[in-house]
């Protein structure tokens, strides 16, 4: 067996030493928006907004941005996607065989993204350029014999009445895994198909001592419910006791520092942690070199990427995308910037924004950073608190008490006619709300003028609650979203708040 890592580990180095691409940032995108225009030119989408003569212009990029409008999901879907769910040559040429079920993290109404043919070979694509670059990281050649334990929702899919299957992204994606992968894919499609979550879970705990793991993937929330469940059935003091190989960790879905310490604190010895971006919408960057999470955008992928800052170019005072917001391509970002993100996709997605912030740490090597989402921006009454901020405020006290708060729910609120942000921490350690009050508020003052200035006028106080995992969890079990791939909305608008601290108060 160590031969055959050998021979894989080797085939890896060359695949990615064979593989150096001199174009551009800049090159690789007008290329990819080039032939996403020419594949879906005579869909109707193609054909309403003239994508055969934005590729003949002398600038499409150019010709493309004012052509074409952004498009919000409700946009989308209300004049595109839902025609698109029963007639072929929509958005993009054929009909989708599936569409990805999504609720995200702002708790709307379910969303039906459609995922088409290219799409799947595009997620394809984008994990084989994502396992090339595990040569930067100097793995040993054992690991690469090793199972990969991807903790997905279901990959029982539902059929819609109107001719395809349904379900999230992770599950159509495990259901078209080739059948050769069932040599070293864990759970195994058997298990991934259990709709249950606790149910699927008993089954993961049940044959984990069976597994040899070297790779883990998923959301650190539910890899954290499962690890610490095969630590206590199994009573292991860490999780290399019955896995001594497992040496990778890919994080996704959420950032993942609130999370690291209590990795720490399952494992026996260190492991590599990479990052990954796998929405509904796409595959759209992964971390490719040792040393940093940060993540290397996938531009030559099936996916063409703009960006819209957000600040006062592109959105107003209380988070709105202003109606002619600036819109910048690959070449004309800059480092330390916040931005929206914009993407135009092999399933049919046309300056489509995805309602994540990301910020650039590397615009040579094009790798980015999640900072949020553009609703989980508290700024009701003037505090302008983004995602990135929340959570680093939640890891200076977790490090000051010692303690895991890995999530958490923030909200602003009306009392007595006044507003205050509401916190809710979700956490099985102890604390002093009162003492945690102070100094969430001493801290984000400090760090965030804007949320000062609030302090003094409209922004009258902040409360702090504390619930456990297990009444957290509760908590999705009644709203039916737990799962696998469920996020914690950081950021909770006020009905939807007032009915979880209702739910709390019960």
């Amino acid at each position: 067996m160590a031969f055959i890592g050998s021979i894989m580990k080797t085939t890896i180095d060359t695949a990615d030493l064979l593989s150096i691409d001199l174009k551009t940032n800049k090159e690789k995108q007008i290329k990819e928006l080039k032939t996403l225009l020419d594949k879906a030119k005579d869909t109707s989408f193609g054909k309403f907004y003239s994508f055969e003569s934005i590729l003949k212009s002398e600038s499409p990029e150019e010709e493309y941005r004012k052509r074409v409008p952004i498009f919000s999901y409700d946009k989308m879907a209300k004049e595109w996607w839902y025609q698109q769910q029963v007639y072929p040559d929509i958005t993009w040429p054929g009909k989708p065989q599936y569409f990805a079920r999504s609720s995200g993290t702002t708790g709307k109404d379910c969303k039906r993204i459609p995922v088409t043919e290219d799409y799947i070979s595009h997620v394809h694509s984008v994990g084989v350029s994502m396992i090339k670059t595990l040569s930067n990281f100097n793995f040993p050649s054992e690991l690469y014999e090793k199972e990969v334990l991807m903790l997905s929702s279901s990959s029982n899919l539902s059929n819609n009445k109107k001719g395809f299957k349904e379900g999230e992204i992770s599950g159509i994606n495990v259901n078209n895994f080739p059948d050769w992968y069932d040599v070293f894919y864990r759970p195994g499609k058997e298990i991934a198909s259990i709709n249950n979550w606790e149910e699927r879970l008993k089954r993961i705990v049940k044959e984990a001592p069976s597994w040899d793991i070297g790779f883990i993937a998923g959301i650190p929330s539910w890899i954290l419910e499962m690890l610490k469940a095969i630590i206590k059935k199994h009573q292991l003091k860490n999780i290399h006791e019955i896995w001594p190989n497992f040496q990778v960790y890919s994080s996704g879905g959420v950032a993942f520092e609130t999370y690291r310490s209590a990795f720490e604190k399952l494992c026996g010895k260190p492991i590599t942690i990479m990052d990954t971006y796998l929405a509904s919408e796409g595959f759209l960057a992964y971390t490719a070199r040792p040393g940093t999470m940060d993540m290397k955008l996938a531009l030559q992928h099936g996916v063409y990427f703009e960006f819209i800052p957000f600040d006062e170019r592109g959105f107003d005072s209380t988070g709105n995308l202003l109606e002619n917001p600036v819109t910048l391509t690959i070449d004309e970002i800059k480092e330390g910037e916040e931005y929206a993100l914009l993407i135009s996709s092999c399933a049919g997605a046309w300056r489509y924004m995805i309602g994540d912030t990301i910020k650039f740490t590397n615009p040579e090597q094009a790798e980015i950073v999640l900072t949020g989402r553009t609703k989980f921006f508290l700024n009701v009454v003037g505090s302008q608190l983004s995602e990135e901020k929340l959570d680093n405020v939640i890891l200076k006290l977790s490090k000051k008490y010692k303690i895991d708060v890995n999530e958490y729910i923030v909200g602003a609120i009306k009392r007595n006619n006044e507003y205050m942000h509401q916190w809710v921490l979700i956490t099985d350690s102890k604390l002093d709300t009162h003492t945690w009050k102070k100094d969430v508020d001493k801290h984000l003052k400090l760090a965030n003028k804007n949320y000062k200035v609030a302090r003094t006028k409209a922004l009258k106080d902040i409360d702090v609650k504390v619930i456990s995992k297990k009444t957290y969890h509760n908590y999705l079990a009644s709203e039916k979203k737990k799962d696998g791939q469920v996020k914690t909305p950081k950021v909770m608008p006020e009905e939807k708040l007032e009915a979880f601290l209702n739910f709390i108060e019960k």
